[in-house]
């Protein structure tokens, strides 16, 4: 639709940073394209995902996007061992000690989205080092001690989630990528015991969503997205 592509236009003309590819919050004023200060992985990923959904899989600056997550993503679990310099000398919520968990999830769905005969070895690199990077953490455990619950959060399932994520999200990227590993064992469960008495699941948590024009229910409403998910889940993890 002319009115789908007029808008995937602005995001690459206007958010995409011209030099590495990433996707910014906000355009540079002075060179055009996405501001290099303001790239951060999680918007990258999510972009690359979306476009990748509406045809742009082979469009160079599409392939441009795809390679900053393989380029730039690093995955620190406590210790800060890439060198300080662009882009982990910005934004430390990002990078830092401990690589953001929603950096990895949403760059591992944009990843997930190449269809498998079109996956370079660096996108499957990306791909293998962001899903032991999630399951080393059991999904939402701290890695160092899995008694504790890292992202609490996560446990109340939403959609859409926007830079967000969740249990249920993580495991349909992982299950919708042929992995099942013990280490999913617990999040599993968690996903069936959230099933109501008729079969559904209810939303936790909105993320804002009541701003979309598209309304997409209330806490404590039942979901057919999340229901969906959940089902899709349980469909490939099945024993």
């Amino acid at each position: 639709m002319p009115q789908i592509r007029e808008q995937c236009e602005y995001l690459l003309t206007h958010s995409q940073e011209i030099q590495d590819g990433g996707f910014s919050q906000n355009t540079a004023v002075k060179t055009g394209g996405g501001r290099i200060t303001e790239v951060i992985p999680c918007l990258t990923g999510n972009m690359v995902w979306a476009l990748i959904q509406f045809g742009y899989l082979d469009d160079p600056r599409l392939q441009k996007g795809i390679g900053w997550l393989t380029r730039f993503m690093r995955f620190n679990d406590g210790e800060e061992e890439d060198p300080q310099v662009p882009p982990y000398d910005r934004l430390e919520m990002c990078w830092g000690r401990h690589t953001c968990h929603m950096g990895v999830v949403k760059a591992l769905k944009a990843l997930s989205a190449v269809p498998e005969e079109k996956r370079t070895p660096a996108v499957q690199n990306t791909i293998d080092k962001a899903a032991e990077f999630m399951l080393t953490h059991h999904i939402c455990k701290r890695s160092h001690d899995l008694k504790r619950t890292a992202k609490p959060g996560w446990l109340r399932f939403g959609f859409p989630l926007m830079y967000q994520t969740d249990v249920l999200e993580i495991l349909d990227i992982l299950s919708g990528l042929g992995i099942r590993d013990s280490r999913m064992d617990d999040a599993l469960e968690l996903v069936v015991s959230r099933q109501d008495d008729t079969g559904r699941w209810r939303i936790g948590n909105t993320y804002a969503s009541d701003r979309l024009l598209v309304p997409f229910g209330q806490k404590g409403d039942q979901s057919k997205w999340l229901t969906l998910r959940a089902m899709r889940v349980l469909k490939r993890l099945a024993d």
